[in-house]
């Protein structure tokens, strides 16, 4: 009986913890109906903001990707004095509140910040335009990308890129060749969640770039703008991010999963073939 109870307790805990978190996400595509939503796509501040975001996302993502990597593996591979002091500057900007991250952001780049004279003498305004969005973006997500990698790059078999090094392999190809593909399920991971939150920044971009239609506001800044004038625009727009976020983590899941079957018909083949 009290093996009975204590299970009852753990299915009731597990259902309203469940509950709580997919009734919101359930309301935002029943609260209308579909026709009502989907008819809401065709209005131009869905439309716009749809473009900026995509348009942002797709440069930022592009940019964490190539600065990132190459950092990540540094912090991986390496130990030297300052490392962790530097991994928690990575991880802070994922802690900071968003208001915060505007700020700084504010203050490092904008006209009057720490570089903005440099960028000004260039004739370069990052301040409330598309260029502000993707660093606000960058300086959210792409923390998460490093970590993930850092995590990735560090599981990699050290033994296994000797093994290449010694074959005669340079560290540009070794890296290619083979750390790059055995961390690539934790980099897909990480590349994944960073354009997921990238797509759902908020308190950094309306602070740095301002929410301008078809300039610097994206789907997050036009559910806010739409929030109080079209309440159907913005359930159209929040639930139109709800399917997009939702197919990138599914991407996510099924890309690990072939990841793993890969790695798991690899290592059988292997043992195969040493038996």
């Amino acid at each position: 009986m009290r093996r009975l109870a204590v299970a009852l307790a753990f299915f009731a805990a597990s259902f309203i913890a469940l509950s709580f978190l997919a009734l919101p996400l359930v309301a935002l595509l029943t609260h209308r109906s579909p026709a009502t939503l989907l008819g809401q796509l065709d209005n131009s501040v869905v439309a716009d903001a749809l473009l900026v975001s995509a348009k942002t996302s797709v440069v930022a993502q592009a940019l964490i990707i190539l600065f990132g990597t190459p950092a990540a593996y540094l912090l991986a591979t390496r130990r030297f004095p300052g490392r962790t002091a530097l991994i928690t500057l990575v991880e802070l900007p994922i802690v900071l509140p968003p208001a915060a991250a505007g700020i700084g952001l504010i203050v490092a780049f904008g006209h009057l910040g720490l570089l903005g004279g440099a960028f000004s003498t260039l004739g370069v305004d990052v301040s409330f335009n598309q260029a502000a969005v993707v660093l606000a973006v960058m300086f959210v997500a792409g923390p998460l990308y490093v970590r993930f990698a850092v995590a990735a790059f560090g599981a990699v078999d050290t033994q296994l890129v000797m093994a290449s090094r010694t074959l005669g392999a340079g560290p540009v190809r070794t890296f290619f060749r083979v750390v790059a593909p055995l961390a690539g399920g934790g980099l897909a991971a990480g590349a994944a969640l960073a354009l997921a939150r990238g797509l759902g920044e908020f308190g950094a971009t309306i602070m740095f770039a301002g929410s301008l239609q078809g300039v610097t506001q994206t789907l997050p800044l036009a559910i806010y703008a739409e929030f109080d004038s079209n309440l159907d625009v913005a359930l159209s727009i929040a639930a139109l991010f709800v399917i997009i976020t939702a197919a990138i983590l599914l991407s996510l899941k099924l890309t690990s999963a072939w990841h793993s079957s890969r790695s798991d018909s690899r290592y059988r083949s292997a043992s195969f073939a040493s038996s």
